[in-house]
């Protein structure tokens, strides 16, 4: 029915997986899934990528973690997890419960990290793919982070190509230079699709005690204010690929998803707004609907790459 993120008009498929509807949760803001699923009907959702997965678990950095910036949020988590193997021991299995499509998130901070916990992955049933993030230091060769050379970057992609049946999507990092040549790295080195931004690097600054807001001292910057820069990122990279495009970064109601898919994006994720209100995917998909049928939209893929640009 109108509003339903169900309805027809948000079918739609990424990397050849049928989804509901267009609006997937982020990782890192929706834990392992299954810890939503008293606020909100997992079965609706157009899909889920879970919090970052490493070949051991981490207990991350030093609280404080969470500051709130104008117009949006840093974090510090450090990328705390279970581990893998706790994963798909203790997760996973209650997320199979769900007929929804599950990205597993993959982080190192070496080639052979990345490729061991999609190993492990690919023996267990229940995923729909994996998403990459790369914004890591590759600590093996001098901490040149795998998402600001293309050429690591594809040395990356291409290990866990080898590894995986699974699609595989690569989240790329906004903290370079120009982001085409990232994501040209990435489809040429196998990525079934590629998901941007990642948050910013950021500083907040205590005045009392003159020492920085976060333990870790930066912090990643997302929420509604990175949403213009995020904007600018996706159109870029959709013009330089032919792959899908995922977009997030600060999208908060449905015509914020609107305008990512206007840019080029495919389908989009959903981070900070689940901070505040955590039934954020399913309010975001019911508003695009609306959106679609208050345009006489009959399909959400049309949509897709409609910007008008007449710049060279």
């Amino acid at each position: 029915m109108a509003g339903d993120p169900v309805s027809e008009r948000l079918a739609t498929t990424l990397c050849g997986i049928p989804l509901r509807n267009p609006v997937l949760a982020a990782s890192g803001t929706f834990a392992y899934g299954v810890e939503f699923a008293p606020v909100l009907d997992l079965r609706r959702m157009g899909g889920i990528v879970v919090k970052g997965l490493s070949r051991e678990p981490m207990a991350g950095n030093a609280p404080p973690r969470v500051w709130e910036a104008e117009a949006g949020m840093m974090n510090s988590i450090g990328l705390q997890n279970i581990g893998v193997r706790a994963f798909v021991k203790e997760k996973l299995p209650a997320l199979r419960e769900y007929d929804t499509p599950v990205f597993a998130n993959v982080f190192g901070y070496a080639l052979e990290d990345y490729v061991e916990v999609v190993r492990v992955l690919e023996d267990h049933e229940g995923l729909a793919g994996y998403e990459l993030n790369v914004s890591c230091p590759n600590t093996k060769h001098g901490g040149i982070f795998f998402s600001s050379d293309p050429q690591q970057l594809g040395q990356l992609v291409a290990a866990v190509r080898q590894a995986a049946r699974r699609p595989l999507m690569v989240k790329l990092s906004p903290n370079v230079a120009k982001i085409e040549p990232l994501a040209q790295a990435a489809e040429q080195s196998g990525a079934d699709a590629i998901s941007l931004v990642n948050t910013f690097v950021s500083l907040a600054i205590d005045l009392k005690t003159r020492k920085p807001r976060l333990g870790a001292g930066f912090g990643g910057l997302s929420g509604p204010a990175i949403k213009p820069i995020a904007l600018r990122l996706v159109f870029e990279a959709a013009r330089a690929v032919k792959i899908p495009v995922v977009g997030l970064g600060g999208i908060a109601t449905g015509e914020d998803a609107a305008e990512f898919l206007v840019a080029g994006a495919t389908a989009v994720e959903v981070g900070t707004a689940t901070f505040w209100d955590p039934r954020a995917p399913l309010r975001i998909a019911s508003e695009l609907d609306r959106f679609l049928k208050r345009e006489g939209i009959a399909r959400v893929g049309k949509l897709v790459g409609t910007l008008e640009w007449n710049r060279t």
